[in-house]
């Protein structure tokens, strides 16, 4: 069986091959090998004891496990945080893709802590997006380098998924400075004792803002200000979760701390889209990593226990169970990736790459999420109840990865996004010619392909009510055949992926065509609610 590292490399070099002039497959190979030591040597010795010790709220401070303060130290001075940032602000001007193969192996090796460093790549990409030259210059070299973490502050307690009811206001001060008024929920390392500083990326109005989404500005707010001193914004709690014990989450307290607008007034929304997209692909990239985890703590235990002469793991339904969680990681991670290097491609202008990355970030962000849990709640299972205790790991891999199918955007959401938008943009277009290449590459999933194509039709010509009670079902059935269609791909690419391709083709793609099924019972759905 081939390696994490070894379907990463293959991922990036042969299946979804970053360009040689962007980068060479031996630079790939030797970067990820690195990356490979790094989480593997410094980081996943600690994640036990990190989730046990758990993040801690004192005397107004938050306290992060003692170990992530060494991690996070050697972590900037690798300069591992730079990988993907433009080098005018001393990044290195790597590939997206090759930062997002990078963070599934720090999420394997640690969900918790990873989260830090995820969130700070994506307020990066904002600020390059949509800062002005001078915020630029000030506000992204100490991001990019790690000296200071990002976040991203949206959610309020009357303001989760719907932000057009946000109420944090921004008052004028002059001289391009604002004051901003209000509290902010959930926010992923809002305060913390890892970086010397927080940009914290904050929706709010301003003064005689339009009502609704249109009303939302952006802000930019340190906690601490140029001059050294502590701005009006601070921590005022942190919350008791299922999972991420280590990771704070923090309800952050604005009163009157000062910030500057980022991009145009009223039009914050979509400049925090940046964060969001890139935010919701690195989501379904800790779907991944979940199931990686949750594949290596199985598959070691499942060959080291015995139980009826053998090894479990040579037990028909063990070796089921091992197989279902390597296939859907594999098939989450090739789709995951391929993704990724569509949003470089389309950041280089490529015709067609946007198209493709618009269709596929709603369905990575949820499929490769669900399926994260799944194989946690396998990986349990293969350990029976030495799984259900938290001294293997399998249970803190299962309570983990169970925020990803809700933060960034509910899984919910992301099916709505996937048909109401995406879908409709092109009538569908970019799907049916995945499916038609799909099927060109494997035959064996042209009955699939043919039940998709009529939910399909039946999705777009359906009313927004059928259509909100079948979104679901549609995207599961995106995402199991697209699935499918990486592993086939991959199977002509290298024969050694063949047996794993085949196993999911006659185990697992029927439930693209049992998904499709279900868009017919929209009605069923809708007597429930009427």
């Amino acid at each position: 069986m081939t390696s994490q590292l070894d379907d990463i490399r293959f991922a990036l070099t042969r299946l979804h091959p970053i360009p040689e002039e962007v980068l060479g497959a031996d630079d790939v190979a030797a970067l990820l090998e690195e990356m490979r030591k790094f989480t593997e040597g410094v980081v996943e010795p600690h994640r036990l004891e990190a989730d046990r010790q758990g993040a801690r709220f004192e005397g107004g401070e938050v306290r992060c496990p003692p170990a992530y303060r060494d991690i996070y130290a050697k972590w900037i001075e690798a300069g591992w945080q730079g990988l993907p940032a433009d080098e005018a602000h001393g990044g290195q001007g790597l590939p997206f893709a090759l930062a997002a193969a990078m963070k599934e192996l720090l999420t394997t090796a640690d969900h918790a802590f990873s989260l830090c460093p995820t969130l700070t790549w994506g307020a990066v990409e904002l600020l390059e997006r949509h800062a002005t030259e001078d915020q630029a210059g000030r506000l992204l070299p100490p991001l990019v380098s790690g000296e200071w973490n990002g976040t991203m502050c949206l959610t309020e307690p009357q303001a989760g998924s719907d932000l057009s009811t946000v109420r944090t206001r921004a008052e004028p001060l002059g001289d391009g400075r604002y004051a901003l008024h209000g509290q902010k929920i959930y926010i992923t390392y809002g305060e913390n004792d890892l970086a010397a500083n927080t940009l914290h990326l904050v929706l709010a109005r301003l003064p005689e803002a339009p009502a609704g989404s249109r009303g939302i500005s952006l802000f930019a707010c340190p906690k601490l200000k140029a001059d050294g001193s502590r701005n009006a914004v601070r921590c005022g709690g942190i919350e008791r979760k299922l999972g991420i014990h280590a990771s704070p989450t923090c309800i952050m307290l604005f009163e009157g701390a000062e910030a500057e607008l980022i991009g145009e007034p009223h039009r914050g929304l979509p400049a925090m889209f940046a964060m969001m997209n890139n935010a919701r692909l690195q989501v379904g990239i800790e779907g991944v990593a979940a199931g990686a985890r949750a594949l290596h703590l199985a598959t070691a235990y499942a060959e080291g226990r015995e139980q009826g002469g053998k090894p479990i793991a040579r037990h028909p339904d063990v070796a089921r169970m091992l197989a279902e969680m390597r296939a859907t990681t594999l098939a989450g991670r090739f789709l995951a990736l391929e993704a990724c290097v569509a949003a470089d491609a389309a950041r280089a202008g490529v015709a067609g790459a946007e198209e493709k990355l618009a269709l596929l970030t709603p369905i990575v962000k949820s499929w490769c999420t669900d399926r994260g849990v799944a194989a946690a709640s396998l990986g349990v299972q293969v350990h029976g109840g030495m799984g259900f205790v938290e001294d293997t790991g399998a249970a803190q891999v299962l309570r983990d990865s169970r925020i990803c199918p809700i933060y960034e955007g509910t899984n919910g959401i992301q099916a709505l996004d996937l048909v109401t938008r995406k879908l409709p943009r092109d009538q569908g277009a970019t799907l049916r010619a995945m499916l038609a290449a799909a099927v060109a590459e494997d035959a064996r999933l042209g009955p699939a392909a043919e039940a998709l194509e009529g939910a399909t039709s039946r999705i777009l010509a359906a009313s927004p009510a059928e259509v909100a009670a079948t979104a679901t079902a549609y995207l599961e059935a995106c995402g199991w055949f697209l699935g499918a269609a990486q592993l086939a791909r991959a199977a002509r690419l290298e024969p050694a992926y063949g047996p794993i391709a085949s196993f999911y083709m006659a185990r697992l793609l029927p439930r693209a065509v049992a998904h499709c099924q279900e868009i017919a019972g929209a009605d069923e759905v809708l007597a429930l609610i009427a």
